[in-house]
């Protein structure tokens, strides 16, 4: 368990003082992150990394010479948002272009995703490289919806050897992609982890037994086994990883691998070396040379008792990369020179101005206002039921991270409302806020159906039903871009029947409140029965028959909020 933390809501940002104020030498914190706090060659490629917090060395602790230029540290488990990545690259950019690489995970990728849109359109060449080595999260046949677990490290360093090397974006990208290629790793955990603030674990282990296939966010393993001697382990993860070669690598024997054997939280790294030694023997059976192999704790799951084997298929280019020199926090190899520390950067402040509104949109803001309050209000009330319904078969985040979320955006409506703003004014601050604080996937869909609301219902006119009805239809369409479907057990189940009810509703002529009551039931149905539906999409996949029986989280707490707006809305319309 956590024993040392103050407030649970600020451990994150107070791990991240500490640790900049412990290696200042090597770092230095902007606005999301941290970046390299020595010069870099000007011109040069600017790797960025991140995700959530919670796993560290990743991903601030792997930012230094011969290793990532600069990483978005989002909250416990939660990636960060766009606007953290879009300030960690812009910070970190050295005019050679910049590219994004970060584990594939449904949140990450739809910050990051739209972080690079912002980066390109403020003048930095962006681009992408997810990781996916975890094997037990998928098939060889959709590899491409695999976890990426330890072999982030992987990636990452042959990216930025790449760039130490002078290599273009262009081949930076082909040889992390390459890397990315030719890893593959596998874990397992005798323990869940349990977070700052929270009295159990996001998930048991029977005593005796151990998870297998276990991802680095909390999420249970996709089988179980008895827990086996250090050699039976050894055996376990080689047999795995022996078993599915990567692409044009038809037989184990002659090649070369980096080998990573990753400590998850809270195994010793005396175990992790017993749990080596047979590692080691057997690869050598099987006629594998190893390469500058790495014990020890590199891409944690806050205090899990886990490990993992990861298994890094070399070639000349690759092996290269894989030697190079490196000097971080918590990663060092070999003879890194002595670096300059590079001038402090102002960070330009935007100008904050808040646009006219009418009188019309400012009594509107006031009601929008108040439905911001009602969501914080309805997630105060059902945090620990909503993360309670996550941990069936996710990581448990959904509450705290929708009350992150809420609780920014309340903050900021009531800001933006008390300075004369509109309503399209005082939902798109809440938007950003939500997005900023709650990061994850919950962060990003919020974020942007808040958004999408408030730029239907603009800042000049008095909003009709008709209005709040497209906006709801705005958002909803705004959702569905990012990929969910009707059946992928998702919020968007229980968002389209709303927005559809909705829109027949005061297409008949019925007042709002009265339309929106008769909505909100309709999201409420469609939420429950999520509880029948297998999940197609987002960490919970990997575990989808674990949650049979339970509804979706994101379902869920949107059915609570549409059902708590309508009290305000009665009131409104009282």
């Amino acid at each position: 368990m956590t024993r040392l933390f103050n407030d649970p809501v600020d451990f994150a940002d107070e791990m991240i003082d500490g640790f900049v104020a412990a290696n200042a030498a090597q770092v230095r914190r902007v606005h999301g992150g941290v970046i390299r706090s020595t010069v870099s060659r000007p011109g040069s490629v600017a790797i960025v990394t991140g995700g959530g917090s919670g796993h560290y060395p990743a991903f601030g602790g792997l930012v230094g010479q011969g290793l990532a230029h600069g990483a978005a540290m989002g909250n416990l488990f939660a990636s960060p948002s766009a606007q953290q990545v879009r300030s960690v690259a812009s910070a970190a950019s050295l005019g050679g272009g910049v590219l994004l690489t970060y584990g594939n995970y449904a949140g990450d990728v739809l910050h990051f995703s739209q972080a690079q849109d912002r980066l390109r359109a403020d003048g930095i060449d962006c681009r992408t490289v997810v990781v996916t080595d975890d094997i037990a999260s998928a098939s060889v046949a959709e590899k491409h919806k695999r976890r990426g677990i330890a072999g982030d490290l992987t990636v990452f360093k042959t990216a930025a050897a790449a760039s130490e090397a002078g290599y273009s974006l262009d081949e930076v990208v082909r040889v992390a992609t390459l890397a990315n290629e030719r890893t593959r790793s596998f874990g397992v955990a005798f323990t869940g982890c349990t977070l700052p603030g929270a009295d159990a674990p996001l998930f048991t282990v029977p005593e005796g037994r151990m998870g297998v296939g276990i991802g680095i966010h909390g999420e249970p393993g996709i089988d179980e086994m008895d827990v086996p001697t250090a050699d039976g382990l050894a055996e376990l993860f080689v047999s795995a990883l022996l078993a599915e070669l990567p692409d044009g690598i038809t037989s184990a024997d002659g090649q070369r691998v980096g080998v990573l054997l990753n400590g998850l939280g809270s195994v010793k790294y005396e175990e992790l070396f017993v749990v080596y030694r047979r590692v080691s023997a057997l690869l050598t059976e099987a006629g594998v040379t190893v390469v500058d192999p790495e014990v020890g704790e590199l891409v944690t799951s806050f205090d899990m008792a886990g490990a993992s084997l990861t298994l890094f298929w070399l070639d000349d280019e690759l092996e290269g990369f894989w030697r190079a020199p490196a000097d971080t926090p918590a990663y060092r190899k070999g003879s890194v020179a002595a670096a300059e520390q590079a001038p402090v950067r102002d960070e330009l402040e935007a100008v904050d101005v808040i646009p006219d509104a009418s009188e019309e949109s400012r009594a509107a803001a006031r009601v929008a206002q108040r439905v911001i309050d009602a969501i914080a209000a309805v997630i105060d009330e059902n945090v620990d039921e909503l993360g309670r319904i996550d941990a069936v078969a996710g990581d448990g985040d959904h509450g705290i991270g929708m009350q992150r979320g809420a609780q920014a955006a309340r903050a900021a409506a009531r800001d933006a409302l008390h300075r004369g703003a509109g309503a399209q004014t005082v939902l798109t601050r809440a938007a950003d806020a939500w997005s900023n604080r709650a990061g994850g996937t919950s962060g990003a869909l919020w974020g942007a159906a808040l958004t999408a609301v408030g730029e239907r219902l603009g800042d000049s006119e008095k909003p009709s039903a008709a209005t709040v009805s497209d906006g709801v239809r705005s958002a909803t369409e705004s959702i569905l871009t990012f990929g969910a479907v009707r059946g992928d057990k998702t919020m968007v189940d229980s968002l389209v029947p709303f927005a559809d009810t909705l829109a027949a509703e005061v297409a008949r002529g019925t007042r709002l409140a009265d339309a929106w009551a008769v909505a909100a039931d309709a999201s409420t149905v469609a939420a429950a029965a999520t509880a029948e539906l297998l999940p197609l999409m987002g960490r919970a996949r990997p575990h989808a028959e674990k949650s049979l029986g339970t509804p979706d989280a994101g379902a869920h707490s949107l059915a609570l909020i549409v059902q708590r707006i309508t009290s305000v809305l009665n009131e409104q319309e009282q």
